[in-house]
């Protein structure tokens, strides 16, 4: 009886995490960093499968492996909910939407590429997207600052001023962040 009681909530669960990682793949537009809002507001603030803490751990862990954030994110995911069907799960319904767009585009390629009310579209959608990315940005600082600790403070102002003003890679950022994170932060509590 429990066996088919953990198997209906399994089945739940896995239908669940597919279809709302499908949906949250079919209208992420602009990039992986466009996907963590949407999953922050389904899977911590709609469903508390996860908090505030293991949702930026989880971003973090995304961002820093090789490949597209979105599927990383997926996976980590997947694999916290339901091991390694729910990995197979996340992933996939993260990959259907863009390889069904791609697929439709590419079939219809000429007449994406010339028509000016898709352009129009893109246009507008890059536009939301980079809101979302702001209000991510702005989210996160406001967070930060409560906590009233100087350095991740100061983490984050100098990886801005260095990315923003200097031009140095994001990608070598991150990894400087991460040592200092490391060896600076270990023994503090910044949670």
């Amino acid at each position: 009886m429990d066996q088919e009681i953990k198997q209906v909530e399994d089945k739940d669960l896995l239908w669940k995490l597919f279809k709302d990682t499908f949906l949250i793949s079919a209208f992420t537009i602009g990039g992986g960093y466009v996907i963590i809002p949407l999953l922050k507001a389904k899977f911590v603030d709609e469903y508390h499968w996860i908090d505030d803490k293991e949702a930026l751990n989880l971003v973090a862990i995304a961002q820093s492996a090789p490949g597209v954030v979105a599927t990383n994110a997926a996976i980590g995911l997947g694999y916290r909910f339901a091991g390694i069907k729910g990995t197979l799960t996340a992933i996939t319904a993260t990959i259907l939407p863009p390889l069904i767009t791609l697929g439709t585009i590419a079939y219809c390629y000429d007449l994406f590429a010339s028509n000016h009310y898709i352009q129009l579209l893109l246009k507008g959608m890059q536009c939301g997207a980079t809101a979302i990315i702001i209000n991510v940005a702005l989210d996160l600082l406001k967070k930060e600052m409560k906590k009233k600790l100087v350095l991740p403070l100061l983490i984050i102002v100098g990886t801005f001023i260095a990315n923003y003003f200097f031009k140095v890679n994001l990608m070598y950022a991150v990894v400087v962040d991460a040592f200092i994170g490391f060896f600076l932060l270990r023994d503090k509590k910044y949670s």
